[in-house]
């Protein structure tokens, strides 16, 4: 099946998420009388280049959350869970898990998993500025979501933080996903919702992997930005 693309890359899907963002963050100030102090938290690596232009038209801090999808041992496109560095853990089906032997493997994954995602903080973290996420508004962001494991664990992880609030946003998402996604935020933003829906690559002209030296850039470019000062 041909996919017509919604988005150039994900600079310009960040640019067209960051608009939206902001006129709902301008509308909630206008409502409350008071202005959300927001934070953006990128999923890295696809996430970020989505992420840099929303902080930058907030003005805000850009830092990262990583969580990695858990893959059956024998089956490494098959996710069967997510897990961030932190330790929160999501899995797809409890019922996976019921014999001994189901025990043992499943945690051969979730530590394959979990050390996959310290080793891409440990590589990232540096550039993140010091942030401090209570009573703030966290936007955590990815490139697309498709079965929702990953954003859905991390916003766990950042709930903990005690903000005001989480936001999950994202370019592209399936709309059976939406009320799935709901419950795991105080607000899903999500710009289109095609079906069918198959891969999150389909949607984008260009699409190619980020990687480490590119995050780097995004991340020191907003944290000398000045946007770091918001959560000092």
């Amino acid at each position: 099946m041909l996919y017509t693309p919604l988005f150039a890359d994900r600079t310009h899907a960040g640019e067209e998420l960051a608009r939206v963002i902001h006129d709902v963050l301008t509308q909630q100030t206008v409502d409350s009388k008071v202005k959300p102090v927001p934070i953006v938290y990128a999923l890295p690596r696809g996430g970020v280049p989505v992420a840099a232009p929303i902080a930058r038209l907030l003005g805000c801090p850009l830092t990262i959350i990583v969580a990695k999808k858990i893959s059956h041992p024998e089956n490494p496109e098959l996710a069967i869970g997510a897990v961030t560095t932190s330790g929160n853990v999501l899995w797809t089906d409890q019922k996976l898990f019921r014999s001994k032997h189901d025990v043992q493997w499943r945690e051969v994954a979730l530590n394959k998993a979990i050390n996959q995602a310290k080793s891409v903080e440990e590589q990232l973290i540096s550039a993140c500025p010091q942030v401090n996420a209570e009573g703030a508004t966290l936007i955590l962001v990815d490139d697309g979501i498709a079965t929702g494991m990953t954003i859905a664990v991390a916003a766990t992880a950042i709930k903990a933080l005690s903000p005001a609030a989480v936001w999950l946003c994202t370019p592209v998402a399936p709309q059976k996903l939406l009320p799935w996604l709901n419950q795991w935020g105080d607000r899903t933003i999500v710009l289109e919702t095609p079906e069918p829906f198959r891969s999150v690559s389909n949607f984008y002209a260009q699409f190619p992997q980020v990687d480490t030296s590119e995050v780097l850039v995004y991340l020191h470019q907003q944290k000398t930005m000045g946007g770091i000062d918001l959560c000092e």
